[in-house]
């Protein structure tokens, strides 16, 4: 096909005009190379609700969801059953601090100071609830200042109630409530709150700790496995209880919560694939063979040795993040277990906090079973299982999410729920009614 000559008296044919816009307000047309002006960017193309919700709205990782309610759950099955090897088979404390990690880094790309807040506002309203449920029942059955051993700092160290920098003081010794509660419940009750007093020096230290990662990221990452190697040998010896106490909480799960911020912010992506499960595996063996070496058993588990613990949690939590296939969704095999997981990841902090004295209350009704001959003479080796027991604390545990779990909604600012699975809730009566007269 032949080009016609240029001829300067044919007419330019006129452009074609696009549709006309519809009656509503003017707005500049994109640009021509761009058919697809993109949402945010600097043009008056109105954003819907919709397309917003959808852009702000944090993606779940489903994954991270599920190792917190397996951690969740095998907490509650070792403080009933005590076997030394479920830390083993499941680090669920180090995972749990490895998850919270995670999320701190992702919060603080957001100014260090608001984050810190946040993450202070969600954290301790639960623990105000808890201990004002706890010290008004030590009050009343008699605990004072003279049962601290020094009257004059007692009212002060009341205040790691309110702020848990330490360990909030709690009764040694009070009588139960007779076949409902049994003795040093006070204790059984305090139990869970190391945890709570680690997590927040954790936030408190993460801008920092986020910075340094940053700058040498290894070295950041190992520091507290040192830390604990210098415990543990007896290069560090501090005095008093309180600060020693929180530098080994510190040492023991610090270098899990880092490694769950540096799997957010990519630095475990930058290595081989092969070096993790190649490494890994030999520092857990580590790990578990100066437990041996330290007599491990159940009743002197990882726990009691805080190097080992600390070496086994950060190789498993290191294997875990390596798997980490970051679910959107559920695999079918573990749809069916959806609301069960996703109601322990909306309550965990009730559940950890709440489940010692589940425990207590489930093994102190189940003991007075005893006291009916028929029982005891034809079935006793029902009466002496753990397993009825557990599943009694689970029962009990989830009428302490309703009871006290709405108070992880208010401390979010959400409006409180007494059972969030994540079921659909039913529509308001007028809503229904108005679907119905709209045929």
């Amino acid at each position: 096909m032949t080009t016609p000559p240029y001829d300067p008296t044919r007419p330019v044919p006129a452009p074609a005009m696009p549709a006309p816009a519809p009656p509503g307000p003017t707005r500049s047309a994109p640009h021509p190379t761009a058919p697809h002006p993109v949402v945010g960017a600097d043009t008056a193309v109105p954003v819907t609700p919709e397309r917003k919700q959808a852009r702000r709205a944090p993606v779940r990782d489903r994954y991270f969801d599920l190792l917190r309610a397996v951690a969740l759950f095998r907490v509650v099955l070792y403080h009933l059953m005590g076997w030394a090897w479920l830390p083993v088979v499941f680090p669920s404390m180090g995972v749990m601090f490895a998850l919270a990690g995670n999320l701190m880094a992702r919060s603080l790309e957001r100014p260090a100071v608001q984050v810190v807040r946040s993450r202070m506002r969600r954290l301790l309203p639960p623990l105000w609830l808890l201990g004002a449920v706890g010290v008004t029942g030590m009050l009343l059955q008699g605990w004072g200042p003279g049962d601290e051993g020094h009257p004059g700092w007692w009212w002060l160290h009341l205040f790691f109630w309110v702020l848990p920098l330490s360990d909030p003081p709690f009764a040694a010794s009070l009588p139960g409530v007779h076949g409902v509660l049994g003795e040093d419940w006070a204790a059984e009750l305090a139990g869970p709150l190391w945890y709570i007093r680690a997590y927040l020096w954790y936030v408190l230290l993460s801008p920092f700790l986020l910075r340094a990662l940053r700058a040498l990221p290894w070295p950041t990452i190992l520091a507290p496995l040192a830390l604990s190697a210098a415990f543990q040998f007896g290069y560090l010896d501090l005095p008093g209880e309180r600060v020693p106490s929180e530098l080994t909480d510190f040492s023991t799960f610090g270098a899990c919560w880092i490694l769950g911020m540096a799997h957010q912010q990519g630095i475990l992506k930058r290595l081989p694939r092969y070096v993790v499960p190649s490494v890994a595996p030999v520092i857990a063996a580590l790990g578990l063979w100066y437990a041996f070496r330290e007599g491990f058993r159940t009743g002197y588990d990882l726990d009691s040795i805080p190097f080992a613990q600390a070496v086994w949690s950060f190789a498993t939590v290191l294997l875990l993040l390596h798997v980490s296939p970051s679910w959107t969704e559920w695999p079918r095999r573990l749809r069916r277990w959806d609301r069960l997981i996703t109601l322990l990841n909306s309550r965990a902090v009730t559940v950890y906090l709440w489940h010692n004295v589940c425990i207590l209350v489930a093994a102190t009704l189940w003991d007075r079973l005893w006291g009916f001959d028929v029982l005891g003479e034809h079935v006793p080796w029902l009466l002496e299982s753990s397993w009825p027991v557990l599943a009694v604390a689970w029962l009990l545990i989830g009428s302490c999410v309703v009871w006290f779990g709405w108070m992880e909604d208010v401390a979010a600012k959400r409006p409180p729920r007494l059972w969030p699975d994540g079921g659909r809730r039913p529509a308001p009566k007028r809503s229904r009614a108005r679907a119905a007269h709209r045929g």
